[in-house]
């Protein structure tokens, strides 16, 4: 026995580190390296999305670009912009120069930190300058819904090389999910994958709603995003299905304001004859309701036959009044109610011109037998439409230009009224919140009294999941 006690004491003395140390490496890598290497090994639940759309790299989906990155602001419960990525904001010589100051220890998801000369939005005619701790944007003239441009979440593209393969642009931005990979058909989205700490999504892309629920029933995803309908899956068993009312979306049909037919009499009458019993989904307008600018109680065009024919006839149309109403494949149901309820007030409008004293020439009367011929188009052509019954996105800030002012490309209704011009100018150059406010309700009354469309309601979101 003590011959064996020395060799162990000398065999310690020689070599007892190298056991000790051995020891403590594997009570370190049991208890932490093991466990990081299971996790980063273990298979991440991956989630399917179907997204409706045509989509580019430079063009994501909201949704996408909210789980990647955040924006200079963030758009608070009443759409105002709050800062974010920046501390604090000013805004200077009266409203053409934003000066930024940008939150330190922010970092991209390559560990790079968030510098002011980081930030680019690629406004056009917009000078940007940056300073060690601010960036300043320096406008041509006065845009008060510039804070709200900026809440546009910031992404870096950079090229990335590729030992197989041809070379991609890849997508930084500055969050915790990051983009893994995409494939494009031609120039468009088809797919992109997102890592997240806990999860994998998967967003494939449609063209049209009845694509992706083909896509949803064939278990090629597993999650129908924000789609208007529910279609045939209402029924199904075992899927989870939310709706709720997208404020920021309306459906409404819009008028070419080019066409001699419609006139304001006539666009008042046709608004007058439809039944608008939406309840809390009833769009009065194309702003949105939650907005701070919103009017509340303006006209309603509530349905009233003897309203239609008092517009019609204190102007009787030269023409028969026969339309063609382009819709996609979404509201082919709501167009069939639509041009049902026109035609069947025809026949009240024909008896009272015919019993009118005011109207002389009864042979005129014919010409309120109101006809309309519905065309089915997933993709309309804006340039050549008489009305389109479509849904349309309202902007965050009240801002309405792009869509009403007479002098922009944007406005596919060619709708043209200096009232309302004056109004959508004069509302983005001014900075008092309260005279805004009055701008834009002021704009809204006007927009109804000469109404470029028919404003029915907002539309539903509907998600759908295994």
């Amino acid at each position: 026995m003590r011959k064996l006690y020395w060799y162990i004491s000398s065999y310690a003395r020689k070599h007892g580190w190298i056991f000790l140390a051995s020891i403590a490496g594997a009570l370190v890598f049991f208890s932490l390296v093991l466990p990081l290497v299971h996790k980063s090994l273990a298979l991440k639940p991956t989630t399917y999305v179907a997204i409706v759309g045509d989509y580019t790299l430079t063009n994501l989906p909201k949704a996408i670009k909210n789980q990647l990155s955040s924006g200079l602001t963030k758009i608070g419960a009443d759409l105002q912009a709050e800062p974010l990525l920046a501390e604090r904001y000013v805004v200077e010589d009266n409203g053409k120069q934003y000066r930024f100051v940008v939150k330190k220890e922010v970092k991209w998801q390559d560990g790079k930190d968030l510098k002011p000369s980081d930030v680019l939005y690629n406004f056009a005619d917009v000078e940007t300058i940056s300073t060690p701790n601010e960036v300043i944007f320096n406008l041509p003239e006065p845009f008060t819904p510039f804070t709200v441009a900026v809440s546009e979440p910031l992404l870096r593209l950079e090229w990335e090389e590729k030992l197989i393969g041809p070379d991609k642009v890849k997508i930084i931005g500055i969050g915790q999910y990051r983009l893994l990979d995409y494939t494009l058909r031609g120039n468009s989205l088809s797919e992109v994958k997102i890592d997240g700490p806990e999860a994998r999504y998967v967003y494939r892309f449609y063209l049209t709603e009845n694509e992706a629920v083909q896509a949803f029933k064939k278990g090629q995803v597993d999650v129908l995003l924000n789609i208007s309908d529910c279609y045939d899956l209402c029924d199904w068993p075992r899927l989870e299905k939310t709706k709720e009312l997208a404020y920021d979306r309306y459906l409404a049909v819009f008028f070419n304001n080019t066409d001699p037919l419609l006139t304001k009499n006539v666009r008042q009458a046709l608004y007058y004859v439809l039944s608008k019993d939406y309840g809390s989904a009833r769009a009065l307008g194309p702003i949105n309701p939650r907005s701070w600018a919103y009017l509340q109680g303006g006209k309603d065009y509530a349905k009233d036959f003897d309203r239609a024919v008092e517009r019609l006839l204190d102007d009787v149309p030269r023409q028969p009044l026969h339309f063609v109403l382009t819709t996609n494949s979404n509201f082919i149901a709501e167009a069939e109610k639509i041009k049902q309820e026109w035609q069947d007030f025809s026949v009240f409008a024909q008896e009272q011109c015919q019993k009118s004293k005011d109207v002389t020439d009864k042979n005129l009367c014919a010409n309120l037998n109101i006809q309309v011929e519905i065309k089915v188009s997933n993709f309309p052509d804006l340039n050549d439409y008489q009305l389109l019954l479509i849904g349309q996105e309202s902007s965050i800030d009240p801002d309405q230009y792009f869509m009403w002012h007479s002098s922009q490309p944007t406005n596919f209704t060619r709708y043209k009224n200096t009232r309302i011009d004056s109004l959508l100018e004069k509302g983005r150059k001014t900075l008092d919140f309260e005279e805004r406010r009055t701008i834009y309700q002021e704009f809204q009354q006007f927009l109804l009294e000469d109404p470029p469309a028919i404003f029915l309601r907002y539309l539903d979101n509907h998600s759908i999941a295994r």
